[in-house]
């Protein structure tokens, strides 16, 4: 029987086209330092791609560290306006939003986050909430913009 293991990242290469791509501790995949916000790097030998530990994450790309993002989400979760976050954070109100989708196409990582951080069960409704009513929004907006416009505005 196959023994089954729980492989981290930088064990193995993230490039599906490298020929090493899921095998694991196979020696190709070395440190290459850090990212500027402190992130390990990563550098695979074989198909001389570097990556960082935060691919296929929520934090992937993000030039802000894990807890701000987390606490920003949170805040929204504890009914923030987007504008209060600003003023608190200094954070701009597009990125938390790029943020909030981000979290929503990774549900089930935020989850784990959110039992790690300790947010309450209130403040994650409020967020998911908060989420469905600005989706309702946009609809609602791009239809005035098609009849008062004739065709959407980009």
């Amino acid at each position: 029987m196959e023994e089954k293991q729980i492989a981290t990242i930088g064990s193995f290469c993230l490039n599906e086209i490298c020929e090493d791509y899921n095998k694991i501790n196979n020696g190709n995949v070395i440190k290459s330092g850090k990212t500027d916000t402190g992130v390990q790097r990563y550098f695979c030998k074989t198909c001389k791609k570097s990556f960082t530990e935060t691919k296929g994450t929520m934090f992937y790309r993000c030039r802000h560290t894990e807890d701000e993002i987390v606490e920003c989400i949170a805040m929204l979760g504890d009914r923030n306006s987007l504008a209060a976050i600003h003023r608190v954070k200094g954070i701009k109100e597009e990125t938390v939003m790029n943020w909030l989708e981000k979290v929503s196409a990774h549900v089930e990582q935020f989850e784990r986050i959110v039992r790690e951080k300790k947010l309450s069960r209130v403040q994650l409704d409020a967020l998911w909430n908060y989420v469905g009513h600005k989706g309702e929004k946009g609809k609602n907006l791009k239809k005035l913009q098609e009849i008062l416009f004739g065709v959407e505005r980009l």
